[in-house]
């Protein structure tokens, strides 16, 4: 039986970070250019289960839950809120939201389990703590960054230690921001 595959997207500074220290993400590329948004599209077609870190969670939700009907933003923002999210909490029992779980089981049991279950890929966008504790267990699979242009010099990476990695594919687009695709070296 194949096993699904999880696969981060993430956006990212040229100089390594996926927030500012405070958890900003005013320094993201907003003007994103077509074959940027068909890579996010590709991606979120090839999944059907999104995986989100608690911390994460409200503001994700009531982004794409908030998008109205006359956004340019809105076949995209149905997607998000139709497909069934995983949020992993040690506190929480439950998230306001369409299609979300909370999950309070062990991180590493539980994402092998829901990587042996029928279906698509598996799509996790965040936080930074979570996706950490993702990558030092080796439960990413596959890893899209989107490098913005723009470095911020300070703070929140996603890479605690050494982690070698195997480079599947690279695009860069007009906005500037490049598409790094790579896989973890096991």
């Amino acid at each position: 039986m194949a096993t699904r595959k999880l696969k981060l997207q993430v956006q990212m500074t040229v100089d390594g970070f996926v927030a500012g220290p405070e958890g900003q993400l005013d320094w993201m590329t907003r003007n994103l250019d077509e074959g940027v948004i068909a890579r996010i599209v590709q991606l979120t077609d090839s999944s059907d289960t999104i995986l989100l870190g608690r911390r994460m969670t409200d503001g994700f939700i009531n982004y794409w839950e908030g998008v109205p009907p006359e956004s340019p933003e809105y076949t995209f923002a149905r997607k998000m809120v139709d497909t069934p999210k995983v949020v992993f909490s040690k506190t929480l029992t439950r998230v306001a939201g369409k299609n979300v779980r909370v999950e309070r089981g062990d991180l590493v049991q539980t994402v092998n389990q829901l990587k042996r279950q029928p279906g698509k890929d598996i799509v996790v966008y965040g936080g930074a703590t979570f996706v950490s504790a993702l990558i030092e267990r080796d439960l990413i699979d596959e890893l899209n960054i989107f490098v913005n242009p723009v470095a911020i010099g300070r703070g929140l990476g996603i890479f605690k230690d050494r982690n070698a990695l195997r480079l599947t594919g690279s695009t860069a687009y007009s906005s500037g921001v490049v598409i790094n695709t790579y896989q973890p070296v096991r």
